[in-house]
């Protein structure tokens, strides 16, 4: 079995495209990721996500930055 990440921790889930989210949680068989800069939480595999790198932690800070800027992040 995967040991569960932190709550907050970055994510990415490979089956969505290297989709960054932060882990919310366990939902059945599924790890639940809500989109860094807000939306609507999706479930993946834990065996098809893995921790983001530094360099995607950075990525998805200045999004969220960015978004936040535009008024468009929770």
């Amino acid at each position: 079995m995967t040991a569960l990440p932190e709550i907050g921790t970055l994510m990415v889930d490979a089956s969505r495209r290297d989709r960054v989210g932060e882990f919310r949680g366990v939902a059945g068989p599924y790890w639940s990721l809500r989109p860094v800069c807000g939306g609507q939480e999706w479930e993946a595999a834990p065996e098809n996500v893995r921790p983001a790198t530094p360099a995607e932690r950075l990525s998805s800070g200045t999004a969220r930055a960015n978004a936040r800027s535009r008024g468009e992040a929770l």
